[in-house]
């Protein structure tokens, strides 16, 4: 049975699994990509959903906002042994139910390595006139 829960501080058992979730997304390579960065990650995060399933987390997602009005929706994954069974859509329904509960109807994310038919489904849509950029150092 999944489990879905909103998490404030990961326990010691999670930390690790959580951190395993960003390597096999290939969002986190340095050492310096630790259980003190997820942990403040964690809590500066508006919400951090965690799926798990018999003591393994095997899925997460969180959402950054400024809890007053906007809110993005970022780090959705589902570990590749679970995916195509509805949990990423779980996830980011139950972000956005979170979110709108708490206030925030302005939500965005950005959609890379080809989910945009994902997230369109779910009723987001490409924003006109608007391109990502990031800061690069």
């Amino acid at each position: 049975m999944l489990a879905y829960r909103f998490i404030i501080r990961a326990a010691d058992r999670e930390i690790y699994q959580i951190i395993e979730l960003y390597r096999k997304a290939g969002w986190w390579k340095e050492p310096a990509d630790g259980p003190d960065r997820l942990q403040r990650i964690i809590a500066g995060s508006h919400c951090f959903l965690a799926v798990e399933f018999e003591d393994l987390i095997i899925g997460m997602g969180r959402a950054i906002s400024d809890r007053a009005s906007d809110a993005y929706i970022q780090d959705v994954t589902v570990d590749p042994a679970f995916r195509c069974r509805g949990i990423g859509t779980q996830i980011v329904a139950g972000i956005v139910s979170r979110l709108e509960k708490d206030g925030l109807a302005w939500i965005g994310l950005i959609a890379e390595k080809n989910s945009h038919a994902f997230y369109e489904q779910l009723g987001f849509k490409p924003m006109d006139r608007s391109v990502p950029m990031l800061r690069l150092s």
